[in-house]
């Protein structure tokens, strides 16, 4: 089993920035993909980023790409989201998750372990 702890999540105006953290624990944390996504209300669950085991290969959506890195220590065992020049449409509860055998993947359904969320709030 895995568990998984985000923080970091808040209110800010839209052009700031915003340091998303994944806390892990319960299995060895460098044999696990990890991934962000988000949800707004009404909408779907949707990818935002993942990450490799190492942390060499990154993968973003579209709406992330250029403006937001994801990252991993593997040595804290946890994997981080540097969000920047944050827009309204941003607004979101972010999750944290963990895929063990399956591989890096945007696919919600691809992954095994989630964390509680952190409420993401930009004002205009």
């Amino acid at each position: 089993q895995v568990q998984l702890v985000e923080s970091g999540g808040g209110l800010v105006q839209a052009g700031g920035s915003l340091r998303l953290s994944c806390a892990a624990s319960g299995r060895t944390f460098s044999t696990l993909y990890m991934g962000w996504f988000r949800q707004a209300p009404g909408k779907e669950r949707e990818f935002v980023s993942h990450i490799s085991r190492g942390g060499v290969n990154t993968y973003y959506a579209d709406s992330a790409r250029g403006r937001f890195i994801i990252s991993r220590d593997n040595t804290k065992n946890t994997m981080y989201l540097q969000m920047n020049s944050l827009k309204p449409e941003d607004t979101a509860i972010y999750y944290c998750a963990a895929n063990g055998i399956r591989g890096s993947s945007t696919r919600s359904s691809e992954y095994d372990y989630w964390g509680q969320g952190t409420q993401v709030t930009v004002s205009s």
